[in-house]
């Protein structure tokens, strides 16, 4: 059965940023898009194992500071090589000013 865990307070994240967030051994990154949103994925690259917590946000995407690819925040999608392998995503939501993911 899901559970929700706390990740974060909303003003940990400013606006087109991310932070990490590790729950036992998995690690997220927490994104807080320029609209207010908040999203959750994992937070290590598909390509090779990077921690995405270092990565920029931009339109819409996660980009790994290692060799460049970069991830809908949203999906996980892989957008840009050298990352072929999607992220799994997570269902997040906000309660007084506290965001949970749902694992």
């Amino acid at each position: 059965m899901p559970t929700w865990i706390r990740a974060c307070a909303t003003t940990d994240i400013e606006p087109d940023d991310l932070i990490r967030f590790d729950h036992g051994s998995q690690t997220f990154v927490i994104v807080r898009s320029e609209e207010d949103e908040f999203f959750a994925m994992d937070g290590i690259c598909s390509h090779e194992k990077v921690h995405l917590c270092d990565g920029l946000v931009m339109d819409g995407t996660v980009e790994c500071p290692k060799h460049s690819a970069t991830f809908d925040y949203r999906n996980g999608e892989a957008k840009r090589a050298p990352a072929c392998i999607n992220l799994r995503t997570y269902p997040v939501k906000v309660d007084g000013g506290v965001v949970y993911l749902e694992l």
